[in-house]
């Protein structure tokens, strides 16, 4: 095994040496740089060939070496061209050509060197032999014909054009032979090659572009020929048709009909395509027709212009979210105040085809209103026949699932449709069956109040009946009930319906119904049973407001003894609210009382409702968290009745023991510094 050296010293070198001085050595040394070979003087023919030899044998070693380097023949064959030797140099050439005819820069290379020694017929045949070997190469298609068009040889560089064109070339090929005819004036024949290059693209689909097309009109224009230049705009029309429609064509077609002043073909032109490209294709082709619209049109084109851009911005709402009710009331909208009826109730039928996938109702409460804007639309703006509104509210009736829920605005707007129409009976009829479907407190009066704009009252007793039936607890139909039979002077069968009402078990809101009953019985001026309702009201709830609306009937009501029995009302409310909780609702009853005491009272009893009233103190309470942990304290105000006091004797010896420890606290504190006694008398 070799032995490893140790380093011994590992400390850094005293002189250190950097890269860049390195370099800066080497550079001032100039190691690299050879020096040049020595320059050869040729002074006689022998020399002359002798020199030839060697580079020859030094060309000819390096190609033998390896044959597949053209460079070495490249260089080889522009020695022997320097030496004015063509002959060799073509042969060079040939033999390269042998080795790898595809290399493109060799055949380029021969041909530039026949060229430039003005070999001319050998440059043609040299370019024809590249054509024919490398037909897609279409460097030597151009070199070939610039160096026809540069002799002047224009019958044969147009014949190297129709080679080439036979191969199918790219566009660029196309519209350079199309620029070598118009170069020579020659514009009929560069037409016939357009009509070729765009028949062509047409049949085989080698260049099915909008723009080859756009460039074969625009050259047409270019030279005045404007017939032709539209005929030629309207067979891209036809060619592309409404499959493969582009808003390009269609906006250069627009544009020169626009430089020709026709505008009302410009105008029909933007339109046909605005109707059929798609929306999010026709950028371009809205915002052109928009400042077309602007330059040329009237007040009405530029807002058809401004519709028709809203309405696309509403068909791409409704199209992400066809549940979007909101985006299709706007387009609704738009459609109403600006398209025909046809196109309304198509936009009407999409509209209403997005019904709610689930059934529930606060999922079809903007839904419905599309049902009803329809109708009233069929009604009133398209001013069709009441058929088609009918049958638009029918269809609406069928959809809705009564048995989960219905809209009795819908059952409604039907049967006022229906009297319009003078088809009572019809109307009866719906309503009658959404009673008997789905009755609801909405439907029952909207029944009823028909039938009173109709006088039937037999019908209308027949209704609440039905309706009380279905909703006994209802406190407001028992009360309209009532009221109806008051207007029809049948006082018996309204104070009948108001005890019936008053004896269900369940009310929503009885305090209305008592009071509504109440009232009845004042207006009769039955004051004893007024009073006895009062009685009876008292019986199931001890109110305040029940005490003094009470006091306040007796107050208004007997002419003798009121006030005698309203102050008797007062005692009797005062005894009652003492079991009461809510100290509020008591001094609420008190200040009522001290009220009526003021206005008809004497001293005495104003005296007496004084000593009545209350003391408000304030207090303090421990607050407990949801968790049960403190939550700190409260202060409340709290009332203290001399009634309770004077009951409750606890309460004036704990006022006395508070005084007391009042007392002893003052003692203590004087006791312990009496020099602040002294000061404070001193002072």
């Amino acid at each position: 095994l070799p032995l490893t050296l140790q380093v011994k010293n590992k400390a850094p070198a005293e002189v250190q040496i950097t890269a860049e001085q390195l370099l800066r050595e080497a550079k001032e040394r100039e190691l690299e740089l050879l020096p040049p070979p020595p320059q050869q003087k040729i002074t006689d023919v022998e020399e002359l060939n002798d020199y030839k030899l060697r580079k020859r044998k030094t060309f000819e070693d390096n190609i033998r070496k390896n044959r597949t380097v053209i460079s070495n023949w490249i260089k080889y064959a522009q020695w022997e061209e320097s030496l004015k030797e063509i002959q060799r140099a073509r042969s060079i050439y040939e033999r390269a050509l042998d080795v790898d005819y595809r290399n493109v820069t060799l055949w380029l290379k021969y041909a530039e060197m026949e060229m430039k020694n003005r070999q001319v017929n050998h440059a043609r045949n040299i370019w024809d032999r590249a054509i024919t070997t490398l037909p897609r190469v279409n460097q030597f298609w151009y070199k070939y014909t610039y160096m026809e068009e540069m002799l002047g040889n224009v019958a044969g560089s147009r014949q190297v054009f129709e080679r080439w064109m036979e191969w199918q070339p790219e566009e660029q090929a196309w519209h350079s032979y199309i620029n070598f005819e118009l170069r020579y004036k020659e514009v009929d024949r560069a037409r016939s090659i357009y009509e070729r290059y765009i028949l062509f693209s047409a049949l085989v689909l080698v260049h099915p572009d909008v723009k080859n097309w756009i460039k074969y009109a625009r050259f047409e224009e270019k030279h005045s020929y404007f017939a032709h230049a539209r005929k030629v705009y309207e067979r891209a029309v036809e060619f592309f048709g409404e499959e493969h429609m582009d808003e390009h064509l269609y906006v250069a077609f627009a544009k020169f009909e626009e430089n020709q002043k026709e505008f009302e073909r410009v105008r029909v032109i933007y339109k046909y395509a605005l109707d059929r490209i798609p929306k999010q294709d026709a950028q371009n082709l809205f915002k052109n027709y928009t400042i077309f619209e602007k330059k040329f049109g009237d007040r009405r084109g530029i807002e058809d212009i401004i519709v028709s851009k809203r309405r696309f911005q509403y068909e791409e709402e409704v199209k992400a979210n066809p549940h979007n009710y909101d985006a299709w009331f706007d387009y609704l909208r738009l459609v109403e105040s600006d398209a025909d009826a046809v196109t309304v109730r198509e936009v009407y039928e999409r509209a209403i085809a997005n019904v709610p996938p689930i059934q529930e109702k606060r999922h079809w409460k903007r839904y419905i209103y599309l049902w009803i804007n329809y109708a009233l639309y069929e009604e009133l703006e398209a001013k069709a026949s009441s058929k088609n509104s009918g049958q638009v509210y029918q269809a609406c009736i069928e959809l809705l699932p009564h048995k989960k829920f219905t809209f009795a605005k819908m059952w409604l707007l039907y049967a006022q449709f229906e009297i319009r129409q003078k088809n009572l009976p019809l109307a009866r009829r719906a309503l009658g069956t959404s009673i008997g479907k789905c009755p609801k407190n909405k439907l029952f009066k909207g029944y009823i109040e028909l039938e009173l704009q109709l006088r039937e009252f037999d019908r209308c007793r027949k209704l609440y009946e039905k309706f009380l039936e279905f909703a006994p607890e209802n406190c407001t139909s028992w009360i309209k009930f009532a009221e109806l039979e008051t207007i029809l002077g049948d006082i018996d069968r309204a104070r009948a319906i108001y005890e019936l009402a008053i004896g269900q078990p369940r009310l929503d809101m009885p305090e209305v119904l008592w009071k509504s009953y109440i009232d009845f019985e004042i207006e009769q001026e039955e004051y004893e049973k007024t009073r006895n309702l009062y009685r009876r009201l008292l019986q199931r709830t001890q109110h305040v407001k029940v005490w003094i609306s009470f006091a306040q009937f007796e107050l208004s009501a007997g002419r003798e003894q009121r006030l005698q029995r309203c102050r008797q009302i007062y005692e009797e409310a005062n005894k009652a609210m003492r079991s009461c909780e809510e100290k509020e609702e008591r001094v609420m009853l008190l200040e009522s009382w001290r009220a009526f005491e003021e206005e008809f009272g004497s001293d005495a009893t104003k005296e007496r409702i004084d000593k009545l009233m209350p003391e408000k103190i304030k207090k303090r309470r421990k607050l407990q968290a949801e968790d049960g942990s403190d939550a700190g304290w409260e202060e409340y105000y709290d009332y203290i009745f001399p009634e309770d006091t004077a009951n409750q004797p606890n309460l004036k010896l704990l006022a006395m023991a508070k005084l007391w420890k009042k007392q002893q606290q003052e003692s203590e504190a004087a006791a312990v510094d009496p020099d602040k006694d002294i000061d404070e008398s001193e002072t």
